[in-house]
C-alpha cells in the first residue's frame, strides 16, 4: 500500500495526539467535567447515518458555557478531515460525521476551563460493527505453519518442574512452574490448586499476562484456585519468578525493550512465536495435572493476555472457553486498507510503505486468523474509545468466530479495566463452569 505524503503526515499527527495528549489528560478537574456523547444510547449506527456527537462542559454537575475547544472526528484514528476549534455553548456543542463503511467513529475534544489543567474527552460510535471484516485473509499455509510449530514443541520434552512455594491462602497449594519449549526461554509460571483435590475433579485455567516484563502473579492463580480451578499464571517472556523489581526493570530497558517488535521481518523469528509456544506449553502443564477433569479448560487474559487467549483457543482444541478482554493482536494489517493497526503496532501506524516481509509475517500471529479456528465458547470485551486495541480490529476478530460467542461493549471507556469489568468476566467464566453439566 502506498500513502500520499499528506495523508501520511495527517495520520502520524492524529496517532501522536491520540497516543499522548488525549490519553494522558483527565476529563475532569477543579469541579469541571468534559464529556462527549452520541445521540443514540447504544452508540450503534448504520452506514451513511448522520452521527451527532454532543460535547458538554459541566461544573459541579451543571452544564456551563466553556472556552474554545479543539476537536477532531476520525475513523477509529484515521483522519477524515473533520477537525477544528469552537467554543462550547451551555447547551452543548454538536459535531456531526458519517461513515460509509463498517467501522468506528471517534470524537476527541480538549479544552482548558479557567483555573484547571487541560481536559480531554472522547466518544465513540459503531457503524455496523458486525459487518467489519479482516483487512487481509489468512496465509494459505497458516495451518501448516502452526502444525509444524506444534509438532516441534511436542518433540521437545517438557521436563516439567513443580517446586512448592508458600501459599498466601489456606487450603491452597502453590508451585513455581518451569518447563522447556525448545525455543529460547521456556515456560515460567505459578500454579495453584485446592489442596487435597481428587483426581479428575477440577476445571483448569491458563492465565495470560498483559504486556510488560515481570514475574508471574501467584495471587492471581490463587484467586482462581479458591474458585475451584487448577490455575496456572505465566509470564509471556519465560522469566524466573520472584526476582527483585530491578531485575525485570533492567530487562525491560535493555534486552526486552519492545520485545513484541523483535524479529518481525519473518514468521520464524517473530518474538511472538516464543510467546505462543510458551502458551501452548502452559496448557500442556495444566493437562498433566492429575486434578484436571480433562473436560473444561479456560484460556483467559486481558490486552496482550486477551490476544494470547484467542491464540490458545485457535491452536489448542483442549481449550473449551476463551475469555479475551480488550484483546491485542487484532488485525495487524489494518493499515493496508486505510485503518489503524492495534497494539503492538508491529507495522507502525503512519507507515507509507509497509515492509512486505512484515506484512506477510504478522498474518501468522493475528487474532483474526486464530478466531475462525476456535471451537471453544468465547467471551470478548471491547472499548468503543480504545486507541490501544482499536474496536475496529477487535470486531474484525470477533466476527470471524464460528462458535458460541458474546461481546461486551464498553461504550464509554478505552483500554482500561475496572472492578465491575473484572467481576463480570469472572462471573461469565464461573457461569460457563456451572452450566457445563447442565442438560
Amino acid at each position: 500500500m502506498r500513502l500520499s505524503r499528506r495523508h501520511f503526515l495527517r495520520l502520524a499527527l492524529i496517532a501522536s495526539i491520540v497516543g499522548r495528549s488525549f490519553a494522558a489528560a483527565p476529563s475532569s478537574a477543579g469541579g469541571y467535567k468534559l464529556q462527549v456523547a452520541t445521540d443514540r444510547a447504544d452508540q450503534t449506527f448504520r452506514r451513511g447515518d448522520k452521527v451527532v456527537f454532543t460535547v458538554s462542559l459541566l461544573r459541579d454537575g451543571k452544564p456551563v458555557a466553556g472556552p474554545e475547544a479543539k476537536w477532531s472526528i476520525t475513523k477509529d484514528g484515521v483522519p477524515l478531515g473533520r477537525e477544528g476549534t469552537a467554543a462550547i455553548p451551555a447547551d452543548g456543542l454538536g459535531l456531526t460525521a458519517q461513515l460509509g463503511e463498517p467501522g468506528f467513529l471517534h470524537c476527541m475534544v480538549e479544552c482548558t476551563p479557567p483555573g484547571t489543567p487541560k481536559l480531554t474527552a472522547r466518544g465513540g460510535a459503531a457503524i455496523e460493527p458486525l459487518a467489519i471484516k479482516p483487512s487481509l485473509p489468512a496465509p494459505a499455509d497458516f495451518d501448516a505453519f502452526w502444525a509444524a510449530q506444534k509438532k516441534q514443541l511436542a518433540a521437545t520434552p517438557a521436563n516439567l518442574r513443580l517446586t512448592p512455594v508458600p501459599s498466601p491462602a489456606p487450603g491452597i497449594e502453590c508451585f513455581d512452574v518451569q518447563a522447556d519449549t525448545g525455543v529460547g526461554r521456556g515456560l515460567s509460571g505459578h500454579l495453584a490448586r485446592p489442596a487435597g483435590a481428587k483426581a479428575k475433579s477440577l476445571p483448569a485455567i491458563v492465565l495470560a499476562h498483559g504486556s510488560g516484563v515481570t514475574t508471574s502473579r501467584l495471587p492471581n492463580a490463587v484467586k482462581w484456585a479458591q474458585d475451584g480451578f487448577v490455575a496456572l499464571d505465566f509470564n509471556a517472556n519465560g522469566l524466573p519468578n520472584g526476582q527483585p523489581r530491578e531485575f525485570y526493570a533492567a530487562l525491560q530497558a535493555g534486552e526486552l525493550k519492545e520485545y513484541y517488535l523483535q524479529g518481525r521481518e519473518s514468521r520464524d523469528t517473530m518474538y511472538l512465536r516464543g510467546i505462543f509456544l510458551r502458551l501452548l506449553r502452559a496448557i500442556d502443564a495444566l493437562a498433566l495435572q492429575p486434578e484436571w477433569d480433562g473436560r473444561r479448560l479456560v484460556a483467559l487474559g486481558r490486552s496482550q493476555g486477551g490476544g494470547q487467549a484467542i491464540a490458545a483457543g485457535g491452536l489448542d482444541p483442549r481449550v473449551t472457553y476463551v475469555s479475551a478482554e480488550i484483546p491485542t493482536f487484532c488485525d495487524h494489517t489494518g493499515i493496508t486498507v486505510n485503518r489503524i493497526n492495534g497494539w503492538p503496532r508491529i507495522i507502525p501506524n503512519g507507515t507509507p510503505n509497509p515492509d512486505p516481509r512484515v506484512v506477510e509475517a504478522v498474518r501468522y500471529y493475528d487474532s483474526v486468523n486464530f478466531a475462525p479456528r476456535i471451537r471453544a465458547q468465547v467471551f470478548f470485551t471491547v472499548g468503543f474509545i480504545d486507541h490501544i486495541c482499536p474496536p475496529t480490529g477487535v470486531y474484525a476478530a470477533f466476527n470471524r468466530l464460528e462458535t458460541k460467542k458474546e461481546i461486551w461493549n464498553h461504550l464509554d471507556t478505552g483500554h482500561v479495566s475496572r472492578p465491575d469489568y473484572e467481576a463480570r468476566v469472572r462471573d461469565e467464566v464461573l457461569a460457563y463452569i456451572r452450566s457445563f453439566n447442565t442438560p
